[in-house]
């Protein structure tokens, strides 16, 4: 059971199909209205998630792609940041476009799915939880209902009733400072990128940002003062500042405070937390929605597969992530909204000297883009020596770390790498001699599909990707983190690090 038909829910609820697991889905409202652009981000490896349920082209084709950022201070530019161009993957590295967009997305493949059963206007009351599954109290408008399942996912927002109800706590701080979000359509002169503005003339002190969104839509968000009102405030000469004498319309507008919070734990009992029930953060750096489908991906093959071991791993791999996006952000809003004197100098010197010093660049803060967790301190990893963990450096393709993608071809036919990924455990295989073996190693309940790398990769573009070399094997779990990187083929070490990966024991 999943309370909450949101994005993180529904994703959930999709991919848990995908392995032949029916769920039933809980939405409070009787009918989700679609509401301004909210989470507009989308990064590349999170397209790969929903482009396993059946949604990430059909997102890249109506939304906006941009790779550059540029950031300013009191209208003049410090530096920007150029994305790569795609390459060989099939996303680029961001989209713009609605959350509510992606939500009609979703819930069309939700609703032709037989084994999802959406029950909208079901706001869960209680629960009880026992040795064999939970049972779930919910208020409906013609009095209530009682739905029973092997467990309960909280996918049910900041204010989470199931947090609420499983007595998790949700420590962190709001923030005193407003921000005002604009969502207007006019006929810009701009390219598609994002502008990051530190104090214009026109907000002293504080930040605009401008995103490109589709059909002409640009969504500005204004860092505001804790007594803006605005019903009093001259919005229009805002939006001015930015559309200058061009026409305009205000399609969406909301005035929200910034929370940075995450949860004690992410699992009680049979009860688990995704996205905002079990995260909250500043948005700068998209880090919200992003990590709340990583938590489905997460929990979904967990779910799927069953066993103790990898139940609580989800807790333990996802509040991990939970706790770094937190201090990433933090970092980034103790910038942009300094607590005392002392910071705010610092800001603004480090804003003056970058002005002419390009080194002074490194210390301004806009926000650090989000990027996947690597899993490299997990129990269901087997180590391959050290990785580094700061957010932000490329990663070798090591343990723990996302697999790579590029063009592979499977039975003649042409594909990517991460199409392959997703229903159960991968082992590529440097040799194509070791593919018999590898599965013969592999052989029992754990889903497990065998590659050799020289059958399926003629152009060499993954096995460069992976550095595989000489006997080496690669074992990708179902959420396309790298489980272990073997040097050289061993049955026995094979089977022992999916025995690990897939918790069947602690290592």
């Amino acid at each position: 059971m999943i309370a909450g038909a949101g994005p993180v829910g529904l994703t959930l609820a999709l991919l848990l199909a995908r392995r032949r697991v029916p769920s039933t889905v809980l939405e409070s409202r009787p009918h989700r209205e679609a509401e301004g652009s909210r989470a507009i981000c989308f990064q590349r490896d999170v397209l790969d998630v929903l482009d396993r349920v059946g949604c990430a082209e059909d997102m890249v084709a109506e939304g906006v792609t941009w790779t550059t950022g540029r950031t300013y201070y009191r209208e003049r530019e410090l530096f920007s940041v150029t994305f790569p161009a795609p390459g060989r993957s099939l996303f680029p590295p961001w989209i713009n476009i609605s959350q509510a967009r992606v939500e009609e997305f979703l819930l069309a493949r939700a609703r032709a799915e037989p084994l999802i059963e959406l029950r909208p206007g079901h706001s869960v009351t209680g629960y009880r939880q026992d040795a064999d599954g939970v049972e779930v109290d919910a208020a409906t408008a013609t009095g209530g209902a009682r739905v029973r399942g092997a467990c309960l996912v909280g996918a049910d927002g900041a204010r989470s009733t199931v947090r609420r109800l499983a007595g998790i706590g949700f420590p962190g701080r709001s923030f005193d400072d407003l921000f005002l979000i604009c969502d207007i359509k006019a006929a810009l002169p701009f390219p598609d990128e994002r502008r990051f503005s530190f104090d214009p003339p026109w907000n002293p002190g504080r930040q605009v940002l401008v995103h490109p969104c589709p059909d002409s839509v640009w969504r500005i968000d204004w860092q505001v003062p804790p007594t803006f009102d605005a019903a009093t405030a001259d919005i229009d000469a805002m939006v001015r500042r930015i559309t200058g004498d061009r026409p305009y319309e205000i399609v969406w507008r909301s005035l929200y405070r910034f929370h940075e919070r995450v949860a004690s734990r992410f699992r009680d009992g049979r009860v688990f937390l995704a996205g905002d029930a079990a995260h909250l953060y500043a948005p700068f750096g998209a880090r919200g929605l992003n990590s709340g489908i990583q938590d489905a991906e997460n929990l979904a093959w967990k779910l799927a597969l069953g066993g103790e071991i990898l139940l609580e791993s989800y807790g333990l791999e996802r509040r991990a992530a939970a706790l770094e996006n937190l201090k990433v952000t933090g970092d980034t809003m103790a910038f942009l909204v300094p607590q005392d004197e002392a910071r705010w100098q610092a800001r603004r010197s480090a804003l003056t000297r970058a002005l002419t010093d390009p080194a002074a660049r490194a210390e301004i803060d806009s926000g650090k883009l989000a990027e996947p967790y690597w899993y490299v301190d997990s129990p269901l990893t087997t180590s391959g020596g050290p990785v580094p963990t700061e957010p932000g450096v490329p990663r070798p393709p090591s343990p723990g770390v996302i697999c790579p993608d590029g063009p592979v071809v499977v039975a003649g036919r042409p594909t990517r790498l991460r199409r392959l990924l997703g229903s159960g455990f991968v082992v590529l295989t440097a040799r194509a001699d070791r593919v018999e073996a590898a599965r013969s190693a592999c052989a029992g309940p754990v889903p497990v599909e065998v590659y050799g790398l020289t059958d399926i990769d003629a152009e060499g573009v993954v096995t460069g990707a992976l550095r595989a070399c000489g006997d080496s094997v690669h074992l990708v779990r179902p959420d396309g983190h790298l489980a272990a990187v073997l040097p050289a083929f061993s049955g026995t070490a094979l089977r022992g690090a999916l025995g690990r990966a897939a918790g069947e024991s602690p290592g």
